[in-house]
Formats: structure tokens, sequence, C-alpha cells
């Protein structure tokens, strides 16, 4: 999965749409529909189709968006496609990206878009090291050469801020996804996601982690978002579809296996054993004590408004900090909380 992006990047990879807003120009939002019944919800993803979209492909296995009179289609991002954009001007109707302060940028950029659900309740991004030169504490980073993607160097200025460590401190190089560097001797620590089991099967068991959220940065992942317009003219299919795409986790957590057969009949080209590896730890960063609380995909607007502000610090908004109601709502949580399940 791709990681959030910063100010310039984020900028240069949807002027073209935020120009559109500005200019009042975004394409209006129409009922899309699979046949003379269904309504269409074209989910733009922000990563390549992977064990992220587990629940949604058991959703529509088990005919959940069906019974919604929804149909699903699912058109997948990558590395260089955060796919924001094109829900903002009104090409795709729904979307799932990587991480929330993408969001929370493209608000700032004047893109109408609004996260509707989180999809991780923590994120999986991770710093990794070898338990021969261990990083297991935000303070273990003094010192050391980090190698981390490109879009991810504001992961690490945020942790660093917020644990009182000057960036001078630390030695950044970028990597992709290859991890050969760190088990070389190149670099102390790589990063990327704990549910990308096989990337991490290079690290082996010396392998130690710092997750982003230990460290006191708690992103959600796989956040859900809509545009306002869609909200204000067809948030009754938001909800549906939230119906439908909770369901589905729910079904995935109560039979792993049947949704990773579920996903790789959809994807032939994941790997069957990998995915059944890496879905546990994608089914305990959807549900946690939270969850069964609130139920799949609660999120609070203490969280959204804490990343806004130490977003804000580090200077990453282009027109000042969003307001958290552009950011966020929880209304559609609030319409289906009778559906989706509480497990924890």
């Amino acid at each position: 999965m791709s990681h959030p992006i910063n100010r310039r990047s984020f900028l240069q990879t949807t002027g073209a749409a935020a120009g559109l807003a500005a200019s009042g120009t975004m394409m209006s939002v129409l009922p899309a529909r699979a046949d003379g019944h269904a309504y269409t919800i074209r989910m733009q993803l922000g990563w390549l189709a992977s064990n992220g979209i587990m629940g949604e492909v058991m959703a529509d296995h088990l005919g959940y968006f069906e019974e919604e009179g929804l149909a699903l289609e699912i058109i997948p991002g990558g590395p260089n496609i955060d796919g924001v954009p094109s829900v903002a001007s009104g090409v795709n109707n729904f979307g799932s990206i990587s991480s929330s302060p993408s969001l929370m940028l493209a608000r700032s950029a004047g893109l109408p878009v609004k996260c509707i659900a989180a999809g991780y309740q923590r994120h999986p991004f991770t710093y990794f090291s070898l338990a021969g030169n261990p990083v297991r504490t935000p303070q273990d980073l003094i010192g050391k050469t980090v190698a981390t993607q490109g879009t991810a160097r504001i992961l690490l200025r945020a942790l660093l801020a917020h644990n009182g460590i000057a960036e001078d401190d630390v030695e950044v190089s970028v990597m992709g996804a290859d991890m050969n560097a760190l088990m070389t001797g190149q670099v102390d620590v790589v990063t990327g996601w704990t549910t990308n089991v096989n990337a991490l099967s290079i690290l082996g068991d010396q392998r130690v982690d710092l997750a982003l959220w230990d460290g006191g940065i708690q992103l959600y992942a796989n956040p859900y978002y809509t545009t306002d317009a869609m909200l204000a003219e067809h948030g009754d299919k938001m909800q549906a579809a939230i119906r439908a795409i909770s369901r589905g986790w729910g079904a995935a957590h109560d039979d792993p296996e049947a949704a990773v057969e579920a996903l790789v009949a959809r994807y032939p080209n994941l790997d069957r054993d990998s995915e059944m590896l890496a879905a546990p730890l994608v089914l305990d960063f959807s549900f946690n004590a939270q969850t069964a609380a609130g139920g799949w995909g609660v999120m609070t607007e203490e969280n959204w408004q804490a990343q806004i502000d130490i977003y804000d610090q580090l200077d990453q908004f282009a027109n000042g900090a969003p307001a958290l109601d552009d950011v966020m709502t929880l209304e559609i949580l609030e319409a289906t909380a009778d559906t989706r399940p509480t497990h924890g």
C-alpha cells in the first residue's frame, strides 16, 4: 500500500482537481447504475488490490451489496495513484485510501472529500530493525539511519517531533519496498506495513517492531470517504455501502479462510498462503475494543482533531488547517449503528 503524502507531492498530484473545485466545474454527481436496478458503488482505492479490501470482496461474494440494491465496482490505485482526485471530481463516488492524513491534506487543498468510516482502527505503519541493533522506542532512533518511503518521510518527522527528537539526530534515506538494505547493514531501520507479510519475510525471526501508533502518532488506516455532494444527494447510498461493507468485514472476522478464498478468487495474482498468514493481522487492525463498543468502522472526533493539530504544527497544510467538520462526519456511522458488527 501507499503511505501518507506530504504537502508538496499531494498538491502536485491533485492540482487539477483542486482547480476544478475552485472554478466550480466539478463533475456533477449522477446516480450510477450497473443495470436497470442496482446503484453502482465505484470504490476508488489508494493502492493495488490486496488484503485491505478483504471485507468488501467478502460482502460482494455473499451478496450483501445486492441486498442493499447496490453493485460494487473496485477501481485499483497504485504507487502513484492515491485516487482522491477521481472521487473529488465525481469520476468515482466512493473511496478508501491508505492513511487518514491524505484526506486532511485534500481538504486543505480545496477538495470536497470527507471521511465517513475508519477501516483500520490502528495504523499498521511500522519501523523495523534487527535484534542485534534494535529500535524499540522512538528515542532508540537517535543516531540511526532510517530508510523510509519518500511519501512517508512526513510520518518520521511527526514521530520525531511528537517525541522531542531533533530531525538532525536521525539520518534518513529513501527506499521502495525492498528491505534488503536492513539485512546487509546499509541502514539500521526500514519501514512498511506489518500486514505485508511477503516483504517482511526476509527479516525472519530477528525482526524488531516499533509501530508508529505506539510512538504516539495515532492515525487511522484505510479510511472510507466520499464527497460533500454525495453525502447531500445520495447519503442513503453511502449508508447502504457502509452496511454492506461492515457486514463483509464481520463475515471475514467469523471465517477468515473463506474471506481469503473469495479474495484470491477475485484477484488470482495474490498468493493464498501469504494471504492466510496476513488475514489475522488485517483483522486485528480492523477489530479491537473500540469496535466492540462502537461497531466496525468507528472513529472519534478527538483522534481526528489530534491528527489535524500535529500536521498543522508541522506546517503541512497549504491553506491552513481544515476544520474538523470538513474532514470527517459521524453521520453515516450513527445511521448504521444497528448493523455494523461489534467484534473486538
